[in-house]
């Protein structure tokens, strides 16, 4: 399959006459290619975006939602033929792919009631004195995202920049670009229309010129903290509205009261689900006191799990052999190895890249598998002797994405959500991931910028606002205000 660019409602090859090939996770076959892009190729985009724009602003916020009413349909009509191709692209299980795409849907979903979030305000703030506030779209705005969510999280900002009136540039990982094809292609038969939407290929010099084109506004970012940091203070150094979100090295609390078999499963769903590549995984288990109980039980469940069956792979060999050095680095440290995942192969996928599901133990906090972010199916267990020294090494983490503990105790659990250093907590639940219409963000080193990237906060990234003050009545009264 060849991915092009997609300007003005056309797909495009990039102009720089350099191919890169898509190869899949999954077997090692390859499934696409694409030619990079140019500076010449962003500014199409932008040429015609601007001029877009202008039109597309025009139309009111409950006209321009129509288009992903519409959009919602396809999206479900084609659930299973978009999962298979994060499947092949990314090299998520179909059922991991498939719940991508469910979110994907969800998200459409609030964007069609943003009319119902985004409207104005008008109040008589004084005797015949008016004020009204009401939010404009802020212009020309760009996405880029990383490779882990192929479809997801282009969908945290595709529909809510669009419907609130911008014109929308997406760059996507050039790991995964295809799932980005589907997009402008079912947009566009939504009825979007031209220019509204475009896909720009390439690699970090197209990131470089997004971040410096002064006709580009806002810019969303999501990747590692380290690109997350260089994005934010490249386009504030160019006066531009970002976000950028990094990376995670999320923990959960383990108490001995917890149930053990809900603490078990979703641990290790946690630890597992997508390989391990998500900002919000379980990475670090901070068991407090004497849960061996539990980590048995973790250790068993982790055994459920099967490469090339509910378990996907890796993104590549280079990240296969980055996880399975982080493991051999922590046994030769003194770490205990309970479940290894090193050395997996899958059966007819020989060329695919795995990493079975590993569980650390008796990790401390001062070694890399538990102060960096791994990405993968790898879970680091430190033993802790008390609520509090857990929470001390949460603290002292450098992110703050996500932290959980599970416990039968309210007390502790309202303890441990209302000092964890993270803007995403959990009780009993291994993801914490917040439903629309709440905002997904972090805190720290895992989040440079204000503001959630989705939900009602991200009404506020994507638009300004005017107020304007009225008086019609000559007899109000005059004071400093008027």
């Amino acid at each position: 399959m060849r991915v092009d660019n997609f300007i003005n409602g056309k797909f495009i090859p990039g102009s720089s006459g350099n191919t890169e090939k898509i190869i899949s996770p999954v077997d090692g076959k390859l499934i696409a290619a694409y030619t990079t892009s140019t500076k010449e190729d962003l500014e199409a985009i932008i040429t015609t975006a601007t001029e877009a724009q202008k039109q597309w602003q025009k139309i009111t916020l409950k006209e321009r939602v129509q288009v992903f009413y519409r959009y919602k349909a396809i999206l479900e009509k084609n659930i299973n033929f978009l999962s298979d191709i994060i499947v092949q692209e990314n090299g998520k299980i179909f059922s991991e792919a498939k719940a991508e795409i469910e979110k994907a849907i969800e998200l459409c979903e609030f964007a069609c009631a943003l009319p119902q979030f985004a409207h104005g305000e008008t109040e008589e703030v004084s005797v015949g004195v008016q004020c009204t506030s009401e939010r404009y779209p802020i212009g020309v705005v760009a996405s880029i995202v990383p490779f882990n969510f192929p479809s997801m999280v282009p969908h945290w900002t595709i529909m809510n920049a669009i419907a609130l009136g911008n014109a929308f540039i997406l760059k996507p990982s050039e790991k995964v670009p295809v799932s980005s094809q589907y997009i402008a292609k079912y947009l566009q038969e939504a009825g979007l229309p031209d220019g509204i939407f475009s896909i720009i290929n390439g690699g970090s010099d197209i990131v470089e010129m997004i971040c410096d084109h002064p006709k580009i506004k806002a810019v969303t970012f999501v990747g590692s903290t380290k690109i997350a940091a260089l994005v934010y203070k490249r386009c504030t150094s160019n006066l531009k509205q970002v976000l950028a979100l990094g990376g995670a090295k999320n923990h959960i609390i383990l108490s001995p009261d917890a149930h053990q078999e809900m603490a078990a499963t979703n641990i290790v769903a946690s630890m597992s689900g997508c390989a391990g590549q998500r900002c919000m995984a379980a990475a670090t288990l901070l068991a407090v006191g004497d849960c061996d109980h539990i980590i048995e039980k973790i250790v068993n469940e982790s055994k459920k799990i099967q490469c090339g069956n509910n378990l996907g792979s890796v993104i590549s060999k280079e990240a296969k052999e980055r996880i399975e050095n982080y493991i051999t680095e922590a046994e030769r440290q003194g770490a205990k190895i309970l479940s290894d995942g090193r050395n997996t192969t899958v059966v007819g996928k020989e060329q695919g890249f795995y990493v079975g599901p590993t569980i650390i133990d008796h990790a401390t906090p001062e070694m890399a598998v538990a102060t960096e972010e791994i990405f993968g199916p790898v879970l680091t267990i430190i033993r802790c002797k008390t609520i509090d020294e857990a929470l001390a090494i949460e603290n002292n983490n450098p992110y703050g994405n996500a932290c959980s503990i599970f416990t039968q105790s309210g007390s502790i659990a309202s303890y441990v959500s209302k000092r964890a250093s993270a803007g995403m907590c959990g009780v009993n639940i291994g993801v914490p991931v917040p439903r629309e219409p709440f905002g997904f963000g972090g805190w720290n080193q895992s989040k440079y910028g204000s503001g959630d990237i989705t939900g009602k906060s991200s009404i506020e990234f994507w638009t300004k606002a005017k107020k304007t003050t009225v008086k019609w009545n000559p007899e109000a009264g005059i004071n400093w205000m008027s």
